[in-house]
């Protein structure tokens, strides 16, 4: 099994999972949760919408994540300036330090889980998962 790219895959998913969940259990969030924040941190307002788009997410499942980041006081939604219909997505303050504290725990996973490898694999790591992500022969 070992040699399937599909198990080495879901395992190395999986470690990355954990270490991550772990590191970011402190400050009450989730990497998902994580995410978000970091997408919706920024000068552009966007609507929840747009941070679906960007991560992907379906919209039903976005408006769930962002009623569990408004409910803890993490994010909160304004009406859009130009648009009554959109709902634009902001962190509060305590959303900021959350993000800021928790990017730094992240960073210390993402260590944790590359430091078998040396400084130069870990980087060919990352351009291999990227080209990997950018050459998705479904989207031929």
């Amino acid at each position: 099994m070992a040699d399937r790219l599909g198990y080495l895959l879901k395992h190395a998913q999986l470690r990355f999972a954990q270490l991550s969940a772990h590191a970011l259990q402190p400050y009450g969030v989730t990497g998902r949760q994580c995410a978000i924040l970091a997408t919706i941190d920024g000068a552009n307002a966007l609507s929840q919408q747009d941070v679906a788009r960007i991560l992907d997410v379906d919209r039903t499942t976005m408006v769930a994540l962002i009623d569990e980041l408004e409910h803890a006081g993490l994010v909160r939604r304004k009406t859009h300036p130009g648009d009554r219909r959109k709902n634009v997505v902001e962190l509060t303050e305590d959303g900021a330090n959350t993000l800021r504290a928790s990017e730094v725990a992240r960073r210390e996973a993402e260590q944790r889980f590359l430091s078998s490898l040396s400084v130069a694999d870990a980087q060919r790591f990352h351009d291999a998962l990227r080209a990997v992500i950018r050459d998705n022969p479904t989207d031929r």
